[in-house]
């Protein structure tokens, strides 16, 4: 038998089935319904896909399971803007699958050509699958315009058996532990022992696969250490606060102010969502005279967001604090949304679809500020809605003594769809990763607190106008995934890359194995 033959090609019948069948699986392990279970067959299926195909096959077929997960999982991008914005953004992002496919079949075709043994089939292998899996995901969400980090397998993760691996090595991490997991189930089916009369039974196999999860399950959860609580009121106002929502000057101010119970005893902070009080309240009396009179009646400080802009005319999505004295402090996002907050490259994108980007009129300019800042006695991290999908800015909050985490959002723009529901669980996971409480507060929902090990402490129900007071625990400490995930990302992602170009038959042409029988 020839050395790589279990991991041959199946013919395109059955490989691109398998494609479209693992894209659709893994869209449904997302909100929803978040049928976060089903992740492992979906991988299962498209690895199988691609596994040994030749790179322009392979190529098609990833992009045929990445459209048919990205179409359904982010169909919300639509909403306003009509089909082409979700079109374009789906099958532009359906490529990273593509990419990724070759990659992984040429790994099936190389580096199993040359592993002498059937224990570095079982458990090399699939070690390096799954770490051109995760590079293909870093890159994704790092490439280009910042990328888009939607996606991930490690986010679907967020209400599964492995979320408490984040602490350790954080989302991408995760997704190279499931991909691992899943890669060498697929890898224990296949192969067949080289040595003679080895025969490895079905009980063994299946006995083996099972150790495997269960010493990834028997990981501890890291231990959070918890210093004290914070009393927060958190706002979800339920103003018009979309971009087409037509709103007056005022409206979603005033939703908010009228939310907020400024008879609740005992609030230490008071937080508002993203844009909740529109304008620079420094340079708009009537907006700081609306937010005295919070924080007066409440007797504590309030963190909002409005639309700053400096005296050279650059605007910001901005996060401050503001007490009894006025404006304090301030966070400007650093994570505009590409063709949501700013066009890049507008001369360019202009000449492609004019109508389209002249909705877009106004350009708001990333932040350079701090993404932690001091109020009411702790250290809060300010994460307003894009960047909680960035890993840099996570572990700057915590590198920077977050004690509680303040992810404030609007979802105005995408009521009626997942697209609140999937953010809230890029947070939880967050949370989890960082060994710190999340608030997150939205304008529409879904606003929760969220604990350290990811569980809901409370919430606001969507699309009505409320606030929760919540004793918010404020964490200590440092999570490995904190100090190490951009390390562990790096480790896995360049690894299973340098493997693949080690093994690569340079200068000699490789012909399809056919299928062992």
């Amino acid at each position: 038998m020839t050395g790589a033959s279990e991991f041959a090609a199946l013919p395109l019948r059955t490989a691109l089935p398998l494609a479209v069948v693992g894209g659709l699986l893994f869209a449904l392990s997302f909100p929803s319904p978040g049928w976060w279970f089903l992740a492992y067959p979906a991988m299962a299926c498209m690895l199988l896909a691609a596994m040994g195909q030749r790179a322009r096959r392979a190529a098609w077929l990833g992009y045929v399971a990445g459209a048919a997960f990205w179409l359904p999982a982010i169909s919300w991008a639509g909403r306003y803007l009509g089909p082409v914005p979700w079109l374009a953004l789906a099958l532009f992002e359906a490529v990273y699958f593509a990419l990724g496919s070759v990659a992984i079949a040429l790994a099936y075709r190389w580096v199993a050509r040359v592993l002498p043994t059937t224990a570095c089939r079982v458990w090399g292998l699939p070690a390096v699958v799954a770490g051109l899996w995760t590079g293909r995901e870093w890159f994704s969400g790092s490439w280009p315009y910042e990328g888009f980090a939607w996606g991930r397998v490690g986010l679907s993760q967020s209400q599964g058996p492995f979320t408490h691996l984040a602490a350790y090595v954080g989302v991408l991490g995760v997704s190279f532990v499931v991909v691992y997991c899943v890669a060498v189930v697929v890898s224990l089916a296949l192969v067949v022992p080289r040595a003679p009369g080895a025969v490895l039974q079905m009980p063994v196999r299946v006995a083996t696969a099972g150790i495997l999860v269960a010493a990834v399950l028997a990981v501890p959860a890291w231990p959070t250490r918890i210093d004290g609580t914070i009393r927060v009121e958190a706002v979800q106002g339920n103003g018009p606060a979309g971009y087409f929502d037509g709103a007056q000057p005022g409206e979603v101010l005033n939703a908010q102010v009228a939310a907020t119970d400024v008879e609740a005893r005992g609030v230490d902070l008071v937080v508002w969502p993203e844009g909740s009080a529109e304008y620079d309240p420094r340079r708009q009396p009537v907006i700081a005279d609306a937010l005295d009179s919070v924080v007066d009646s409440v007797g504590a400080p309030l963190i909002g967001g409005a639309i700053t802009q400096t005296s050279s005319g650059v605007l910001h999505n901005t996060s401050f604090v503001w007490t009894a004295d006025g404006w304090q402090s301030s966070y400007d996002k650093k994570r505009p949304v590409p063709f949501g907050e700013y066009v890049p490259d507008r001369w360019f994108f202009s000449k492609l679809a004019p109508s389209l980007i002249g909705l877009l009129q106004r350009d708001y300019t990333p932040g350079t500020k701090p993404n932690v800042l001091d109020v009411a006695g702790v250290r809060a991290g300010i994460a307003v809605c894009f960047d909680i999908v960035d890993d840099g800015l996570t572990a700057d909050m915590a590198r920077g003594g977050a004690q509680v985490i303040l992810a404030q959002t609007n979802n105005a723009d995408f009521s009626g769809t997942d697209e609140n529901l999937q953010q809230l669980e890029i947070a939880r996971l967050r949370a989890v990763e960082t060994g710190r409480s999340l608030v997150n507060i939205s304008t529409v929902g879904a606003s929760q607190v969220i604990d350290p090990t990811g569980r809901t402490i409370d919430r606001i129900p969507a699309y009505t106008a409320t606030s929760m007071v919540t004793d918010v625990p404020l964490g200590t400490g440092t999570t490995p995934a904190t100090i190490l995930s951009g390390s562990v990302t790096l480790l896995v992602s360049l690894g299973g890359l340098l493997v693949l170009l080690a093994c690569a038959p340079w200068g000699r042409p490789v012909r399809p194995l056919p299928r062992a029988s």
